[in-house]
């Protein structure tokens, strides 16, 4: 089978590795939460790192398969599945729940080869990413309901993707499964117990199993009853974005970082603005510039708050999803007008303060009575032409994946998360403060964004 260049070699189910876990004997059922139920109807996360060629003579792809098996030991229930089950009866509504039940099922993996596609075609400070990236990534156009609805298919999936002179190492991981923070927990333990080996022989680090309970706010019903008869009618068919939407890769300095959040702290007199507060403030401002907006739109940003660290009762290494979002507003022309990064900042500052112990539980406790789900819009019917959403963090560590033979040479994100205005972010390579963002444009837009001196070249 090929795909742009790409051409599958084989699939499995890779299955958990124990050493040193003591399991329960029969399967566990893990209830999922408000923070779950309505990622249940989004596209799985996917991220993957480039790598350098791994050494003569050594066989990475059974190496990562042996790795990831014993990485899965550590972090079981994401090789389960969801279970769906029926409620009420008679008059009643008809209805369902949905858990995830850990009984060993497996994580597909896959290995893939691309001899056509070298390191160079993907990588560089300023990127357009050719679409032959998303064939890299496993389980493209899946959502969780999929999964929901067919024992079948899987919550997780690797793939190993050899290049003409490097290895591709993605992820696909349902999102009502766990959230980014999972996901790189996930990651990072695959990438050590394989560097930990000897090239033929995997190391092991998974001496614990990552806590397994998932975090109720009191008086939620456990499982929460879902109003549909069947889970197909939680979601439309998975669509992908326009084809002329583009992704293009964006690295900021450490220096520049650094001056725009003096800068932007400087304007409002304060000192609580972030690195990364300011950086998000200055890509909202250029890409309000880039799609050329007038200035009585009212335009949005819409940014992850994690909530392991603001609500109480949330064990450290929480294994799901405990992730919120906060929302900044204004309109346009406030927001590019002269001197404005500062208040720009600010306002994405206010939005991630907004977000406490007490608004997450009011959020949590609401829920079941009035469900409401992600979901990717598509353009030409729910897209909103003057938002932009940010995904990621730079607090991820993605660069330190060195699997056994080098640290990655790059990062990029898969097909199931793409619409017009999103940002991803991460961290920068050279690991002194410097951030890289992937932002997804049409590519008029994007054009224009990338020729905008003043966003390319911050200055005080």
């Amino acid at each position: 089978m090929e795909d742009g260049g790409v051409q599958i070699i084989s699939r499995r189910m890779v299955r958990p590795e124990y050493q040193n876990i003591s399991l329960p004997p029969e399967p566990e059922t893990v209830h999922l939460t408000p923070w779950d139920l309505r990622r249940i109807t989004m596209g799985y996360s996917q991220n993957g790192v480039l790598l350098p060629k791994p050494p003569a003579g050594m066989n990475a792809v059974e190496h990562l398969a042996s790795s990831f098996a014993r990485a899965l030991g550590r972090f079981y229930p994401l090789a389960g599945r969801f279970a769906v089950a029926p409620v009420g009866s008679g008059d009643a509504q008809p209805g369902l729940t949905i858990s995830l039940r850990c009984g060993d099922e497996g994580a597909e993996f896959v290995h893939a080869v691309a001899p056509g596609v070298a390191v160079s075609d993907i990588t560089g400070p300023l990127r357009v990413i050719p679409r032959v990236v998303w064939s890299f990534f496993p389980l493209n156009g899946t959502l969780s309901t999929d999964a929901a609805a067919d024992p079948s298919v899987p919550l997780l999936a690797a793939q190993v993707t050899e290049l003409a002179d490097g290895v591709f190492v993605a992820m696909s991981l349902s999102h009502a499964a766990a959230d980014w923070t999972t996901f790189w927990d996930l990651f990072n333990t695959w990438s050590e117990i394989s560097r930990s080996g000897d090239g033929n022989n995997n190391g092991d680090i998974s001496t614990a199993a990552a806590p397994l309970e998932r975090w109720f706010h009191d008086g939620c019903p456990v499982p929460i009853p879902l109003p549909f008869a069947k889970v197909q009618d939680m979601a439309r068919p998975f669509e992908y974005p326009p084809v002329q939407e583009c992704l293009c890769s964006i690295r900021f300095s450490p220096e520049s970082i650094k001056k725009l959040k003096a800068k932007a702290n400087a304007e409002m007199a304060t000192a609580t603005i972030s690195s990364l507060q300011a950086l998000l403030a200055h890509l909202w401002r250029a890409v309000c510039r880039a799609r050329g907006l007038a200035p009585e739109v009212e335009a949005k940003l819409t940014l992850p708050v994690g909530c392991r660290a603001r609500v109480k009762g949330i064990p450290q290494g929480y294994m799901g999803n405990a992730l919120t979002s906060g929302v900044a507003r204004c309109l346009v022309g406030e927001i590019l007008g002269e001197g404005r990064l500062g208040c720009t900042a600010w306002l994405v500052n206010r939005a991630v303060a907004s977000v406490d112990e007490a608004s997450v539980r009011a959020e949590l406790a609401s829920w079941p009575q009035n469900p409401s789900f992600n979901h990717v819009a598509v353009a030409g019917q729910d897209a909103d032409p003057a938002a932009v959403m940010m995904s990621g963090s730079p607090r991820f560590d993605v660069y330190g994946n060195d699997f056994g033979w080098g640290r990655p040479v790059g990062v990029r994100t898969g097909p199931g998360y793409k619409e017009d205005g999103v940002i991803t972010v991460f961290e920068d390579g050279g690991g002194a403060g410097g951030m890289e963002v992937e932002v997804c444009l049409p590519p008029d837009v994007l054009a224009r964004l990338v020729a905008d001196e003043e966003l390319m070249n911050p200055s005080v």
